[in-house]
């Protein structure tokens, strides 16, 4: 595939926090059996890795404006364009010494995400899209949604937390309504990595809600350039903003729909 200008900063900047994240990681081992843990070490990491694609984006581009999770809002000059970013997505699994986060970016143009990069440094997938231009994973492979019918052979994936808010518990009713419906339940631990699984067929499907923008917005783009749909739990055309996700190919999609709808 070919890049465009915009498109290739992204991944410069990605790919270069990335590096910085797997030099980190591989220290986690260590801290595991530390009387302090690497809670401390992933916060560092965590916010190391966000200045770096500041820095690298602010750069390339420095009128434009930025939300990241870390540091919030920094506002541009530019007016019509805003970076979205997660440098880290999938905390609890790089403190655990588990191979599944990612580095995460969107560009928002107008109110429209128009580019986006999801980087998992450790095994080395890159994927990226860009309005009207396809989804790809490693600039080599085209990604297509699954195409599966029935919602009963679908594997599902969903993030579960445990903090026994309103939002979590709905979270437990929905999963103990679709896990008999379903082929089979994943959780990764990233909503980055849910979705680009997604969108390479890996997953059948995937809800959730209490999300972040910078959780949905690198995603919902390489959903969607991949044939996927998403909407929130009313059946509303998917945002960013309200932080509810249902998506799939639009026949599964609907069928995980009906049956989170079911749940009260």
């Amino acid at each position: 595939m070919a890049r465009s200008a915009l498109l290739n900063i992204m991944v410069q900047a990605a790919t270069k926090a990335g590096r910085s994240l797997t030099r980190d990681f591989g220290e986690i081992e260590n801290l595991q059996v530390s009387r302090k843990g690497p809670a401390d070490f992933v916060t560092n990491a965590d916010r190391k890795a966000e200045e770096i694609v500041f820095e690298e984006l602010r750069k390339a581009r420095p009128t434009y404006a930025f939300l990241m999770e870390e540091s919030g809002e920094v506002a541009g000059t530019d007016g019509q364009h805003r970076w979205i970013i997660d440098p880290l997505d999938g905390t609890t699994n790089f403190m655990h010494g588990i191979p599944l986060f990612a580095v995460a970016i969107a560009l928002e143009r107008a109110g429209e995400i128009v580019a986006s990069v999801i980087y998992n440094p450790v095994i080395d997938e890159l994927y990226t899209a860009e309005k009207g231009g396809g989804a790809w994973l490693n600039d080599r492979s085209r990604l297509r949604v699954a195409g599966r019918k029935h919602l009963s052979e679908c594997v599902v994936a969903t993030g579960i937390n445990s903090r026994g808010s309103a939002g979590d518990l709905l979270q437990l009713r929905q999963l103990g309504q679709i896990t008999p419906a379903v082929a089979g339940i994943r959780r990764s631990g990233s909503a980055s990595i849910d979705l680009s699984w997604l969108a390479t067929g890996r997953f059948d499907a995937y809800w959730e809600n209490q999300l972040q923008p910078w959780d949905i917005a690198p995603g919902w783009l390489l959903l969607r350039e991949a044939g996927g749909t998403m909407t929130d739990f009313s059946g509303t055309p998917g945002s960013i903003w309200n932080g509810e996700v249902v998506a799939g190919n639009e026949t599964i999609q609907a069928q995980l729909l009906k049956a989170i709808k079911a749940v009260k």
